[in-house]
């Protein structure tokens, strides 16, 4: 049996400046804390003897493998995003960046932003310009329907809200 995958789509490579700074925090995080963490308790693990039975040893050659996994991704992704700084000309419409909140048929409320594909965060509200709702909303206004096919079927949401301002700084 093959392990072999079709190779996934790529994702669109834009980030927010907030979302770069977030990353980049990251990566000097793991970089100048984390990883020497794990490297000395690693090395005081090794030093306590067999390390076939060492479950402390294992633990920490897995973690340290998981963070310089983290580290390689960061070191190429970073300097591959460009930054969207820059707010559109038209602060009506819902374009990269936005803050926007959508109604639903059964009249449920939701405040989402698009962010790129690095930053989302459901719990948040931050979508993916890759999401299919998001694309759905892009170049859309106050009062417009816009239709996306979710995992859950086929949605309709009326848009009710567009900000360029987080949502505690919104005059």
């Amino acid at each position: 049996m093959s392990r072999w995958r079709p190779p996934q789509a790529a994702s669109t490579a834009i980030i927010t400046p907030e979302g770069y700074r977030t990353l980049q925090a990251e990566l000097d995080d793991l970089w100048r804390r984390r990883r020497p963490e794990v490297v000395a308790a690693l090395a005081a693990a090794a030093a306590e003897g067999d390390r076939s039975e060492n479950a402390e040893y294992t633990y920490r050659k897995k973690q340290l493998g998981e963070i310089d996994r983290r580290v390689r991704y960061l070191g190429k992704r970073l300097p591959a995003l460009k930054i969207a700084g820059d707010r559109p000309t038209d602060c009506n419409a819902i374009f990269f960046g936005a803050w926007f909140g959508v109604e639903d048929e059964q009249g449920r409320i939701q405040h989402l932003r698009i962010v790129g594909p690095d930053e989302t965060d459901a719990a948040l509200g931050f979508i993916s310009i890759d999401s299919p709702l998001a694309r759905a909303a892009l170049k859309k206004r106050v009062d417009d329907e816009l239709e996306a096919e979710l995992p859950g079927g086929r949605r309709r949401f009326v848009v009710m809200a567009v900000s360029y301002e987080p949502p505690g700084r919104i005059k």
